[in-house]
Formats: C-alpha cells, structure tokens, sequence
C-alpha cells in the first residue's frame, strides 16, 4: 500500500511539473518583443555600414553598428522566376527549399510558422506589406495586420509601386475587398507598423510584428522628396560588369532580365543602379520612422530585431539583372539581428541560411524550437567566442542550376536543353566571380571534390533532381504546373 502511494505522488509530482513547464512556454509575459523587417530583392553589399560608401542608408547603419550582421547570409534558391516565394516560405516555416510545398506559395498547417508559433505562446502577432503565401496560413499566423499586399509585387501595369493593392485586416480570413493606394507603398506599410506601435501601450502581452516592404523591387520608381535620391553619376559601374551574359544559363529571358534590353550598355546599368540605390534608401526612410516610433513607446529596450533581404539581385553584375542565378549578388543577403543581449557592431563572417531566423528567435525568447524545423539557431553567435556556422552553402534554381559554396570555393552546375556546363570560383581571391578555374587542371581535384558534395547535400536536402541521372532525370525545363506539382 505504501508503495503504491509512493508511487501515485510520484505519479502526481510528473504531472505537476510537466503542467508547470506547459504553463512556463505559455506564460511570456516577460518576453522579449520581435520585430522583422524584410525588404525585397535587396542584395548583400547595400549598406553604408558594411562598406558600401556609396549609398546612404542611416537607419540600417544603425541596425548593424547596434547589433550583429552575418555577412555570409545565403538564400537555398527556388524553383520559380519568383525566388522571394520560396525564400519567404523557408524564412516563415523553417522548412527547406524541397520540403516547401508549390515553391513556397502554400504552407499546410503541419508547417507551423514563426508567427503561428509565437502568437499560440502568448505574442501578439501583426503584419503589413508583402505576402507571398497562402491566405489560410496567414489567417493561422496574425492578429492584427493593416495595409497588406497578397502576392509579388506592384505591377506596373496598374500603377506600380504608387498604386499599391492592398487589404484591411479581415478576421474571416476571406479578404475580399481591396483598396487601391494612392501613395508610394511603403509609405503604407510603415504607417501600419507605427500605428500598430502607438496601441501597444496598454498591452500587457509581448508582440510578434512582421513588416515586408516591396522596395527595392521593381518597377524602380523612387520618390525624390524624401530618403536620398542618386543620379547615374553618383555610381560606379560593377567591376563585373558585362554586356551579356557569356553562355545560355537557362534563363536570360525572364521577366526580370527584360526590364533592360540587349545588350546592356554601362549607361543604362548606372541608371538602374541609381534607382535601385534610390529605393533602398526610400525603404530605409521608412525603417526609420518604424524604429523612431518603437523609441518612442520604449518598446525599443526589450524589443529584438532582425533585419533581412528575402534574395539579392544582379542589377547589371556579369550582364544580368536579375536573381534567378547562382552569383553572390543575387545568393547573398543582409541579416542583422539588433536588441538585447546580441552583441554590438559584431560581424559574424560564417555560412548561415536566411530560414535560420527561425530557430534563432526561439532560442533567443527561451521557447522550444518545433521538431519539424529544419535549420539552426545562431543564437550561439551572440555569446560565444567561436560560432562555426554551416561547413557549406547551397543553392538550386528550377532543374537549371545547383552550387555549393565551402571553404571561398564556388561550384555551379549548370543542365541547360540537355547540355551540362561547370563554373568554379575561389572567393576569396575573386569574391566578383570574373575568374572561371574550371579549365584549370590544378582545380580538377578541387571540382571532382566538390562535385561529390553537391550530389551528396542534393540527396540529403531530397533534392528531386539527381546529379548521377542523364539530364538530372528532367532534362527538359520544368513549367510552372510541373513545378507545382513535385510537391503539391
């Protein structure tokens, strides 16, 4: 009888304990607030503060000299022209580029998001600007949200980044009925992002805020009455820069790649990189009047911030302009993290992914990250000495291209209407990519090497082309409906 008892207060002590840790990763009061800025197709290598000295962006100068930049931040890809589907599914989910479902655009509910999962601890959760996704999973995601754009971008054809169509939050999830903006949008994302800042006062809950601007994608039409506008002159035209690109990559007509015609000239490169400038000291305007408010509530103490472009872009590099590519400018992107406990002005110079934000902010608000998550937590960055990253990066685009970065060594594969091509680079000594060393037999070894490690990750990221197969097994260039369904 003794033992019995013995045994059911036991029983019972488990049980309080385990209710207790239950209550504990529900009871966040105490936590720190979240606020995510993401910015669209703006490359790594456009901040003042990491060494661009000819843009001005003041408020994410202030980000990284208050915080900590991971300068080797890459993008896995996507299998669609629209690569900040795939990269924005990744960055919500935490899931890897084969393990999305349509290229990004649908998130079941199995794959529980970061907003999801933070507003089911306790955060209140909200958003503005871009979304990608689904409506369901936005629906799952947020509490509040005002001025929302569901889909890529602002076309040009009905107004551009002036006419924005966007959408009041719809707590049925049906969203309905949109308005047409009749200013830069921008201007309405930040407005959301203030006003939502200015209700929190009364709040006793931590939030979750989520704020994705679509500058500086394009069409690149810059307002010049704020933010600072840059003419032709004021840039320099890429060291790589190149009229055409050398060799059919499989995708030098898309979209992106006619928004200049052929071949490029050095006059119209700087012209786009002008706007391109412009916009992101516009978006930078903005992430400053969201900053200034966040002060202003003294929400700014105890508030963690993470800073990031969702892919980069060419803008004239290796005469290309957009990012459906292998190269640094459209694979690397700003990530900065801001806010207590993370270091200031630290550069962290190791691979990370972008979808690593996610664990990250789990750790660093003491939740426990989902099992389903795929990627790591940097969190071991901010309070240790030696933070060893990832041994390598990768990247695919459609079943046209696949790379792998290790050790300042590039590899990219190329399967092109049933034709294969090799590039290999040494970053360090030719971080622009102008040298190919693939006809170099002294990096024969270095190649075949390398090659065995991109088919190995290829494998172990379920990879639906295989490098062993004629053609990767889909010799032909996959459409969009083939794309949709690999894994609906």
């Amino acid at each position: 009888m003794k033992k019995i008892f013995i045994i059911s207060v036991l029983t019972l002590s488990f049980i309080i304990v385990n209710s207790i840790s239950l209550v504990a990763q529900n009871k966040v009061a105490t936590k720190p607030n979240i606020l995510v800025i993401i910015t669209d197709d703006q490359r790594f290598g456009t901040i003042e503060a990491l060494g661009n000295t000819e843009i001005v962006t003041p408020n994410m100068d202030k980000l990284v000299k208050n915080g900590t930049a991971f300068t080797q931040t890459h993008i896995m890809g996507g299998l669609s022209g629209a690569i900040c589907c795939p990269s924005r599914a990744m960055l919500l989910s935490g899931r890897t580029l084969f393990n999305l479902h349509k290229d990004g655009e649908y998130i079941p509910a199995s794959d529980v998001t970061f907003p999801e999962f933070f507003r089911s601890n306790g955060y209140t959760t909200f958003e503005t600007g871009k979304w990608h996704q689904d409506k369901a999973t936005f629906k799952r995601a947020f509490d509040y949200a005002d001025n929302i754009l569901f889909g890529g971008m602002n076309p040009p054809e009905t107004g551009g980044q002036y006419r924005p169509r966007l959408y009041h939050y719809d707590s049925s999830g049906d969203y309905k009925d949109f308005f047409w903006g009749a200013h830069f949008s921008s201007i309405y994302f930040a407005d959301a992002a203030v006003n939502f800042l200015d209700q929190q006062n009364s709040n006793k809950d931590p939030f979750l805020m989520y704020v994705a601007f679509t500058s500086p994608h394009d069409p690149r039409t810059p307002p010049t009455w704020y933010g600072h506008s840059y003419k032709s002159t004021d840039v320099s035209l890429p060291v790589n820069f190149l009229p055409e690109h050398p060799f059919d990559n499989g995708e030098l007509v898309i979209r992106d790649e006619t928004l200049l015609p052929f071949p490029r000239t050095k006059e119209a490169v700087k012209v786009e990189i002008a706007k391109y400038y412009s916009m992101i000291s516009e978006v930078d305007y903005q992430i400053g009047r969201i900053l200034q408010k966040l002060k202003e509530t003294g929400k700014d103490k105890n508030t963690i911030i993470v800073f990031a472009g969702d892919n980069g872009l060419n803008v004239g590099q290796h005469g290309l302009l957009g990012k459906q590519n292998p190269y640094e400018c459209s694979i690397r992107v700003p990530l900065v993290f801001s806010g207590p406990g993370i270091p200031k002005d630290k550069r962290v110079n190791k691979y990370v992914y972008l979808n690593d934000v996610y664990p990250t902010l789990c750790e660093l608000t003491g939740l426990k990250t989902p099992s389903i998550i795929e990627t790591n937590s940097l969190a071991s960055a901010f309070n240790q000495s030696v933070f060893k990253g990832r041994d390598k990066a990768f990247f695919a685009y459609l079943n046209l291209q696949r790379a792998i970065v290790k050790d300042g060594f590039k590899l990219v594969l190329y399967n092109v209407k049933g034709q294969s091509r090799i590039q290999l680079f040494d970053l360090n000594k030719d971080p622009n990519e102008m040298h190919d060393l693939k006809d170099n037999t002294k990096y024969q070894d270095k190649i075949n090497f390398m090659t065995q490690l991109l088919s190995k990750t290829m494998k172990e990221l379920n990879d639906f082309c295989d490098l062993d197969k004629p053609g990767w097994g889909y010799p032909k260039k996959w459409t969009a409906a083939e794309v949709r369904q690999l894994n609906p």
